[in-house]
């Protein structure tokens, strides 16, 4: 069964563009036919606990004679790794905050970046997940984008991509809407309109990927 891991991080349970978005891909992805799973795990409702060891970032056969890791904290760390490695196709709500990642998500990308089981550390190499696509939602209050004034300050995209993709070796879709604080400050009200077709196009890109990915 074609399964896809649902990722949320947003705070706002109520009117976050990122949970609209990531929803319309699942939605699409389960649309597809009655085969298509989504496995959804939300991380602000249901936060993951920080690292309690950071012998948790090496692979047992990496971790020095003290490392010593928790038997709860070792089988959570599996259970995210299953669920990351059994999905066909992963989708991440990842708002900007504060020109990074939220919290909650850090949390989980701590948790699954292994080296020597999902990031190559040395020999054997290890890429379980290279070319798994993962499609990143980054919803953003100003503007991020190439030759924007925000350009230099964001830290959220080009982290994620360095850890998933260019790391674990996973193919990662950025997906971007700017602008979002367009109707809630004075400053950015002339933008809404530019705002209303960002998102436009970044619904329309969830369709699009969720099909592609759902499909192949």
């Amino acid at each position: 069964m074609p399964t896809l891991l649902h990722l949320d991080s947003s705070a706002d349970l109520h009117h976050s563009v990122s949970r609209a978005l990531t929803a319309r891909f699942a939605d699409t992805w389960a649309g597809i036919s009655d085969d298509h799973v989504v496995v959804r795990r939300d991380l602000h409702v249901d936060p993951l606990p920080h690292l309690p060891t950071s012998a948790l970032h090496w692979a047992p056969r990496l971790r020095t004679p003290e490392e010593v890791v928790p038997a709860d904290a070792e089988a959570l760390q599996k259970l995210l790794v299953d669920e990351l490695l059994n999905a066909d196709a992963v989708v991440i709500g990842a708002p900007m905050y504060n020109y990074s990642v939220p919290s909650t998500l850090k949390a989980w990308i701590d948790y699954v970046h292994i080296g020597g089981v999902t990031a190559t550390m040395g020999e054997p190499v290890t890429e379980p997940l290279a070319g798994k696509p993962v499609v990143v939602v980054s919803s953003r209050g100003a503007t991020y984008g190439p030759g924007a004034p925000g350009e230099a300050v964001d830290h959220e995209i080009p982290s994620i991509v360095q850890v998933l993709g260019t790391s674990m070796r996973m193919d990662v879709v950025p997906v971007t809407t700017d602008l979002t604080l367009a109707t809630r400050l004075p400053a950015l009200h002339e933008f809404a309109g530019r705002a209303a077709d960002d998102l436009q196009k970044a619904s329309d890109a969830m369709v699009e990927l969720a099909r592609r990915f759902g499909t192949r």
